[in-house]
């Protein structure tokens, strides 16, 4: 068999994660569309991901957020996109790189993305200063779990998820095929 030196997989990952960034440039254009909603789950230690030391502290590896009801100011760059969130009615501004993102799913319509870590060189492997917390919308509320939950409290977030509760941090293992 001989060398791939195209590197098929790396040009899949790329596509992929563009199909994740169209899906934000139209939410970021015209709104959530129907019942649409996305679990966006990232590496915290990712060159270039943004968010408050308390967030970094409390998910010190991966985080899963929710885009459903209550964000805003959803922004798409070239390279990632901003979003504001609130956490225990605290607003934070999130920047996360594409490329940082390992899962996407849709409930809505049963689509999941799993994507294999992009490395980086080590000279580049310093994160960005975090965003300073604003203050959020009139009724911008979410409420995520106060600990990383396990699988039994994944369940129950997805579950408050769908019934419109507000964003919620939960772990995408209970969406992974195994």
């Amino acid at each position: 068999m001989s060398t791939d030196l195209i590197r098929y997989d790396l040009l899949a990952q790329e596509a992929l994660r563009g199909v994740v960034k169209r899906v934000l440039v139209d939410v970021a254009r015209a709104g959530m569309p129907g019942e649409h909603h996305f679990y966006l789950s990232f590496n915290t230690q990712f060159p270039g991901v943004r968010l408050s030391p308390r967030l970094r502290e409390k998910y010190p590896e991966e985080m899963t957020v929710i885009l459903q009801h209550q964000f805003w100011d959803l922004n798409i760059t070239e390279h990632g996109f901003e979003v504001g969130l609130s956490f225990s009615n605290i607003p934070e501004k999130l920047y996360v790189p594409y490329d940082s993102i390992t899962g996407f799913f849709d409930p809505s319509v049963k689509f999941a993305l799993k994507f294999e870590p992009v490395t980086q060189p080590v000279a580049e492997q310093k994160p960005e200063k975090s965003a300073p917390a604003r203050e959020a919308p009139k009724g911008a509320r979410s409420e995520p779990q106060e600990e990383p939950p396990t699988k039994n409290k994944a369940d129950t977030a997805a579950k408050e998820a769908e019934s419109g509760e507000g964003a919620q941090v939960v772990s995408l293992d209970k969406f992974r095929k195994k």
